[in-house]
């Protein structure tokens, strides 16, 4: 099948175009600005590529509208006729506890996806205008929507309740939800597949380290536990984010420091983190560079913060599967940062991981296997996919109508 995935942000739409049975991208681009004065387009495929061209872009139906007159395009297009796109797969961000797996848009999952706008209010309603968009441009066409939160239902209440009044969690559902989980999915299913097991029979730990990080226990393909919570905040510490601290900090600004709300929320969401630890950069290259080259001690005592916290999770994952097959490194930092591997997967010994620091090194693009021969434990390197998680999931629901 080909199919045509969109991910929409409040002002933006990347999207993809993709042969599943060939698992080939057969073009991909984003639409930026949307509704500023200049807004970007860039779109890449074999036959053509064009980074970051101005236009005016109004709306996300004219976002859309501009991706599909790009595909039929006759110069560089990569189809004929709008009836060769199968179906369209979005990545949508909050679906609540409502869905548990991959869903045919309808009426009902818009009307939960807008109930559950107050937990996600900077992507809901972003992804909401992607499906209106692509509904009065290809309305004869099957949407489908792939739920960041729909992996990590599978969690028991003992993982995902919080220590609060239960009301919170009765009456206002507060509760760890979990976010990445397309991406934990599909590097469990690929890490399944390089160690020629079965899925069901094996204890992973996928961490999924980008400018946003989480990790997830998973257990007999299960994902039975995962670091981000109610919002992508709780948990690593990321570029930005500050991850895990006492909630009484937050307080203690407003009260004593008379911070805000809102330049409280800004902090810890946009400040904090490795950017604001290091007082460098939320980007892990400049970090890796001014450890290396510069041996700055700022920047090496921020990424120890940042490593340690990552074994931490490791850890306490383990213990709580009883145990652990295979540890998985994904994700913009996690696949391109070897120092960070070999940080994190130092003096594991107690887990019998053993870190090949040779093959480690390497920056080959691709699946790396990194452990040394008597490790009891396997370590990858998985190059993460959500677009064609995203397309294979819609392929499934299609296929299975």
């Amino acid at each position: 099948m080909k199919i045509l995935t969109i991910n929409c942000g409040s002002s933006s739409i990347k999207f993809s175009f993709i042969d599943t049975e060939q698992e080939i991208m057969l073009a991909e681009g984003i639409v930026e600005k949307i509704g500023e004065d200049i807004g970007l387009f860039s779109y890449i495929s074999d036959k053509y590529t064009k980074k970051k061209r101005k236009i005016i872009i109004e709306d996300h139906e004219k976002g859309i509208q501009l991706i599909l007159d790009t595909l039929l395009d006759k110069t560089h297009g990569v189809i004929e006729d709008e009836k060769e796109i199968d179906g369209v797969g979005h990545r949508l961000v909050h679906g609540g506890e409502y869905f548990s797996d991959s869903v045919i848009i309808d009426k009902e999952v818009i009307d939960v996806m807008i109930r559950c706008s107050e937990f996600a209010p900077l992507h809901n309603p972003a992804n909401i205008k992607g499906v209106e968009a692509v509904g009065k441009h290809l309305p004869n066409l099957t949407q489908c929507g792939v739920f960041d939160t729909a992996f990590h239902q599978t969690m028991s209440p003992r993982a995902y309740l919080y220590p609060l009044p239960l009301e919170f969690y009765t009456e206002h559902k507060i509760r760890r939800y979990g976010f990445h989980g397309t991406s934990h999915k599909y590097v469990a299913l690929k890490a399944a597949e390089y160690a020629k097991r079965d899925l069901s029979e094996l204890k992973i730990i996928t961490c999924h380290i980008g400018n946003g990080a989480s990790i997830t226990a998973i257990d007999r393909g299960k994902s039975v536990d995962t670091s981000m919570g109610f919002t992508p905040l709780e948990g690593l510490m990321m570029g930005t984010r500050c991850g895990d601290i006492d909630p009484a900090i937050p307080i203690l600004l407003i009260r004593q420091f008379n911070y805000t709300v809102d330049e409280v929320n800004a902090i810890i969401n946009k400040k904090s983190g490795m950017l604001g630890l290091s007082q460098i950069s939320n980007d892990m290259r400049e970090i890796e560079e001014e450890i290396l080259e510069k041996k700055n001690p700022k920047a090496l005592e921020a990424f120890q913060v940042y490593a340690y916290r990552i074994k931490k999770y490791v850890g306490s994952y383990a213990a709580v599967m009883n145990g652990l097959d295979i540890l998985v490194f994904t994700g913009g930092v996690g696949e391109n940062m070897p120092i960070l591997r070999e940080e994190v997967c130092k003096n594991m010994d107690y887990l019998g991981l053993k870190l090949n620091e040779k093959e480690n090194d390497q920056f080959t693009k691709g699946f790396l296997e990194l452990q040394e021969l008597e490790s009891n434990v396997a370590i990858y390197k998985i190059p993460t996919n959500e677009e064609l998680m995203i397309a294979m999931e819609t392929e499934q629901l299609l296929t299975s109508r």
